[in-house]
């Protein structure tokens, strides 16, 4: 990763940015030129959604939403790699006002708040400093929330709103010691360059315990996969809390505050709540629960070799090949039904980079006749975590958590 120094950084320069196309100022990045529908089978109707390759440094992308953007990964990446291609790697921001180019010999890390050492950390100080590197999926809150029986507010993602990378970087308790935190400390608060256009809206911000800050996995990562962020995954640097939900991995960084006690401003104290309840489930209509910030994730896994509603030709043994994770534990099993889950077989599983990033799994599932197979892949993590057969819901439409079936026609 030597290439991964400052010269490399300083390559990405405004007037490379603008020829990719993205304008300067809090200008809208439209995709113009969009290619044929996809499908994501969402049982709330309006399931259409464009495929677009018009946003840059992407490649082909299903289009949520343009302003604040908001692109969604197809299912078929995950089939053909391990590690999801910078390139078709999910967005999601939150405020339309974003950044559109980055001066990285202005940019600069402001670490404040209850510190012995104040610091300002530019980009070239941070290239060289010690590094960590990990595997990790970076997931929405809200992946799969398309797929929520009522349905509720917010993007309608299908499954493709994850990623999988392996992130390099510098720990954020590096940064932590060299500012020198004081006694006291109850968390760090993470700030980005992103901004909302309404005057007087929070500024996104999301905090963490002062121990998991310091716990030497929670990086501020400047390189993905082996190469630079994209811009529109939060290039420079962007925060990686490996087993937690994608709305603590902040974009853009540009303050860390540590804090005597805990965050109580907007995007902690009221937004990403879910029911504080086994699974994160409440009844449809409930309106009086408990609740807690979103926080880890669950383990998950999905069929990626065959798609859902399609159809194929007749063979007695039906190849199945996937994705799984362990949330914030590592995967310890797969197992894959081809009868509705009457009956389980264990499924193979690839290696493990690193107990937060996915697993490939494979299997063969026996078919004596023609007609429709509904198969199930369902994981257990390390901890012993299995995913229920039965769906969660909260009005957020977080955390889905359950076996995905996929159905198919075998004529």
């Amino acid at each position: 990763m030597d290439r991964l120094d400052f010269e490399a950084a300083r390559s990405v320069s405004r007037r490379r940015l603008l020829t990719a196309g993205i304008s300067g100022g809090a200008a809208l990045i439209a995709a113009r030129a969009l290619g044929a529908d996809v499908d994501l089978r969402l049982p709330g109707g309006n399931s259409a959604r464009p495929l677009t390759s018009d946003f840059p440094q992407k490649g082909e992308m299903i289009l949520q939403r343009a302003r604040p953007v908001l692109l969604e990964t197809p299912m078929e990446v995950f089939q053909h790699n391990l590690y999801t291609p910078n390139d078709r790697f999910y967005v999601r921001w939150h405020w339309s006002d974003m950044p559109t180019s980055i001066d990285v010999d202005q940019y600069r890390i402001a670490i404040g708040g209850h510190v012995e050492r104040p610091l300002s950390i530019s980009l070239a100080q941070l290239l060289r400093m010690p590094r960590v590197e990990l595997a990790a999926v970076n997931q929405c809150s809200g992946n799969s929330r398309g797929l929520f029986e009522p349905r509720v507010p917010g993007a309608q993602w299908g499954h493709g709103a994850m990623g999988n990378a392996k992130w390099m970087g510098v720990s954020l308790r590096h940064l932590l010691d060299l500012a020198g935190v004081r006694g006291g400390a109850v968390a760090v608060r993470i700030g980005a360059l992103d901004k909302p256009l309404v005057e007087g809206a929070p500024a996104f911000e999301k905090a963490l315990g002062i121990d998991h800050a310091r716990d030497g996995e929670v990086m501020l990562a400047f390189a993905m996969s082996g190469e630079q962020l994209p811009l529109l995954n939060g290039f420079p640097v962007r925060l990686v809390v490996p087993g937690w939900y994608s709305t603590y991995w902040m974009k853009t960084v540009n303050t860390i505050e540590v804090l005597t006690a805990p965050d109580d401003r907007y995007w902690m104290a009221k937004a990403y709540k879910i029911p504080d309840t086994p699974r994160a489930h409440v009844a449809p209509g409930t309106k009086d629960f408990p609740t807690v910030p979103i926080n880890r994730m669950n383990p998950r896994s999905w069929i990626t070799s065959i798609a859902d509603g399609a159809s194929y030709g007749y063979d007695p043994v039906l190849p199945v090949e996937g994705i799984a994770m362990g949330g914030d534990s590592g995967v310890a099993r797969v197992e894959i039904s081809g009868n509705g889950g009457r009956t389980w077989e264990p499924a193979t599983l690839g290696r493990e980079d690193d107990r937060y990033g996915f697993r490939r799994f494979t299997a063969r599932i026996g078919v004596p006749r023609p007609g429709r197979v509904r198969v199930m892949a369902r994981c257990t993590n390390t901890a012993g975590e299995t995913q229920p057969m039965e769906a969660n819901w909260n009005p957020g439409g977080y955390m889905r958590n359950c076996v995905e079936p996929v159905t198919v026609a075998l004529t």
